[in-house]
């Protein structure tokens, strides 16, 4: 049997609410799921061995690494919108990641190009996520923590995942033809052609239960029970017929950023909008860690996740350099180059540290930036070896971080 490379497994993501087209996953570097099945065994007294086992709904983790390339897409497909974060329009902010939700797979196709079928980690929420530059000519990192309950291995007449955006006009037109990619039956459900149904009106999205559409095979012909004009239905299913694309080669963003194509600056908001003076040199390292504390509640009666939810956000940012001179305690402390006295009692709990990508070290094109305020000094270290150069270390916290193409948003 002819074995799958990674040059084949084509990962692609589905916004699922919103008017949101679904899209390749670039410059992916490890893609790490895990299904944890959650079974428990039962045993009594008086049996000889178990009585069978509970099966609780799997807790799926699912871990992305992706060089960085200057882009903002994968960012919007996770929060659910196409605009979210472009120039002119609200940053991409944590609290929007709390309700969305997305669908990740795998189109895989072995060695002798053949088409094998389709992985599915269905209804994702982001967990967290982190950006690290471990040295001044070390590749930009990102990574991201997706969390769920389901995994699904398609293939056969199943073999293809596809989402169909239908958008509906006047009158009543409820009525999608799916034919040029008909929906293959539910091989565990007679009678269900449909994995999920998704109305968007006037940029609310709802859900739909099977009893608010039908689906006739025979016809091919999915049949909306309500619509009014300008809705958009997107409907989930799988299919014998391939979909239009499945992985699109990006050959026009960067390959991957370096450290040298960003520049960094640090400050305390109250002196102004960071200037020349506020860039951090000699910086060696800097890493910028997410991390969501979720509450994705179920209900009694259903083993689906109904509510989606983040209790608190913590953005860990974590500085190294070369010791040369004091520039992070300065700004920490609100003082001027070369103060006499940086007492670590008297650091800041209100500064920025701001971030930009550009498309090379040239620094002429910006890409996007990110955007950290609130920031509190939690750790400094100032370790030293036999042999080598002290290498001080500075780690800060806060809760509020905004992703932005936009100059204006970032405030530099």
């Amino acid at each position: 049997m002819s074995m799958t490379h990674s040059s084949y497994y084509r990962p692609r993501i589905f916004s699922i609410t919103g008017d949101v087209s679904d899209a390749e996953i670039d410059r992916a570097q490890s893609i790490d799921p895990t299904a944890t099945l959650n079974r428990e065994k039962v045993e009594e007294i008086g049996r000889d061995g178990a009585v069978g086992h509970i099966k609780r709904s799997p807790t799926i983790s699912y871990r992305l690494t992706q060089y960085e390339y200057g882009n903002i897409e994968f960012w919007q497909k996770l929060v659910n919108s196409d605009v979210k974060g472009n120039i002119g329009e609200d940053a991409i902010t944590l609290s929007d990641f709390k309700t969305p939700y997305f669908d990740i797979c795998a189109y895989l196709t072995n060695d002798n190009g053949d088409f094998v079928g389709t992985v599915l980690y269905p209804s994702m929420r982001t967990s967290g996520f982190s950006i690290t530059i471990g040295e001044p000519q070390a590749m930009i990192e990102r990574g991201f923590d997706f969390v769920g309950e389901s995994a699904i291995t398609w293939q056969g007449d199943n073999k293809y995942y596809i989402c169909n955006r239908h958008e509906c006009g006047s009158g009543e037109d409820n009525e999608i033809d799916l034919s040029a990619k008909a929906p293959a039956e539910d091989p565990d459900n007679t009678g269900v052609y449909m994995f999920r149904v998704v109305r968007v009106r006037s940029g609310s999205s709802e859900e739909l239960d099977s009893s608010e559409y039908s689906y006739d095979n025979g016809t091919k012909i999915l049949t909306i029970n309500s619509v009014v004009a300008g809705d958009v239905i997107k409907s989930y299913y799988t299919s014998a017929t391939a979909p239009d694309v499945q992985f699109s080669l990006n050959d026009t963003d960067p390959e991957c950023l370096i450290g040298d194509s960003c520049s960094i600056y640090l400050y305390i908001p109250g002196s102004g909008k960071p200037s020349s003076s506020d860039y951090l040199y000699k910086l060696q390292s800097i890493s910028l860690d997410v991390r969501f504390d979720r509450e994705d509640l179920r209900e009694i009666g259903n083993k689906d996740v109904v509510q989606r939810g983040v209790r608190n956000s913590t953005v860990t940012v974590t500085l190294g350099r070369i010791l040369e001179d004091f520039t992070i305690e300065e700004v920490l402390t609100g003082q001027v180059s070369g103060y006499g006295k940086l007492d670590v009692e008297k650091f800041t709990d209100e500064a920025t540290l701001i971030v930009k990508f550009f498309d090379d070290n040239t620094k002429t094109t910006f890409t996007y930036g990110i955007k950290a305020t609130g920031l509190t000094p939690t750790e400094t270290r100032l370790g030293a070896g036999v042999n080598e150069y002290v290498k001080p270390d500075a780690s800060m916290e806060c809760e509020n971080l905004s992703i932005t193409k936009d100059t204006t948003v970032l405030g530099i």
